[in-house]
């Protein structure tokens, strides 16, 4: 039993070494590249596959998905003469052309050293930013998308077997400490001009703001010195007549005024000790005089008054 059991489990694992050395996966993703002693037998593409044992056939998959390369840290020196750092990116696919991923495996054999031929490449072709300004490369109006596609076309005039490159992109744009230093003195002088240009634009636009307020200042001094003018002289035409009308009935106009002097000096609440012989305050008293036009008459000058107050 124990014997039978032995030689059960020995032909069970012989048979896994022999799947397992005879049947391979392909994923979606991936093409695989069957040879034979060494030599190309045939692209396969996803799905499980068999082949001959051990070291007759082996297999060796390309993963066909979008592949990212980086560029290292290039100096420019643009057509203007400023130095610049330039890091860019490439992306790139393997082509799906039978012919091309057996060149593209008889020239690299993996996606990895792929990339690595790229990178140089890319490094290379970075240069052509050396045709350009430096103010081509930065603000809204560069020309970073015409560079772009300026390094795309360069590799893909130089194309590497079995590759497509898809898309190319400037990561990175970076100035040197010198070229940062000129870049902002630069920038110093253009915001100076632009400040100047600035000062006397507000200068300018002030001075006709003072000019044209004194000009309406002026129209309404004028216009109100015309108008006080025209008061005055209504004014002085009306205090004639009245004038006039008051020199015909001086008295009763002197009586008016008395009145007046009463109601300005006693309104309100107001305790007030006066003399009542003197005017206006005389026509309080009920037994003061009067004249003939029945107006009461006060019985003592203010001079009187005063000589009264001096000698007791």
């Amino acid at each position: 039993m124990n014997r039978t059991f032995a030689i059960f489990l020995g032909l069970l694992i012989l048979a896994v070494l022999v799947l397992f050395n005879t049947t391979y996966t392909v994923n979606f993703h991936e093409l695989a590249v069957k040879t034979r002693f060494g030599r190309p037998a045939g692209i396969v593409g996803e799905g499980l596959h068999l082949k001959l044992p051990f070291f007759i056939d082996r297999v060796s998959k390309l993963d066909t998905r979008m592949q990212l390369v980086e560029s290292p840290l290039e100096t420019v020196l643009t057509r203007d003469g400023q130095q610049v750092v330039i890091g860019a990116f490439l992306l790139w696919k393997l082509d799906s052309n039978e012919e091309s991923v057996m060149r593209f495996f008889t020239s690299y054999g993996s996606t990895e050293a792929a990339s690595r031929e790229l990178e140089t490449r890319l490094q290379g072709a970075v240069r052509a930013v050396g045709g350009y300004e430096f103010k081509d490369l930065i603000g809204s109006d560069s020309r970073l998308p015409a560079i772009e596609e300026a390094i795309l076309a360069d590799l893909r005039e130089n194309a590497v077997a079995g590759i497509d490159p898809v898309s190319v992109g400037i990561s990175r744009v970076v100035l040197p400490p010198k070229t940062t230093v000129a870049v902002l003195s630069r920038m110093a002088e253009v915001q100076n001009t632009l400040g100047k240009l600035e000062d006397a634009r507000g200068a300018s636009e002030a001075e006709a703001l003072r000019s044209q307020a004194a000009a309406q200042a002026d129209a309404i001094r004028s216009f109100a010195e015309q108008w006080a003018a025209r008061i005055e002289a209504v004014g002085n035409e009306e205090a004639t007549r009245y004038y006039q009308q008051m020199k015909s009935e001086a008295d009763l106009a002197v009586f008016l005024s008395w009145l007046d002097t009463l109601k300005a000096g006693l309104r309100g609440s107001t305790t007030f000790v006066t003399d009542t012989q003197q005017a206006p305050f005389h026509l309080l008293d009920l037994t003061a005089p009067v004249d003939g036009a029945g107006i009461p008459q006060p019985t003592a000058s203010a001079a009187e008054a005063d000589r009264s107050g001096a000698n007791p």
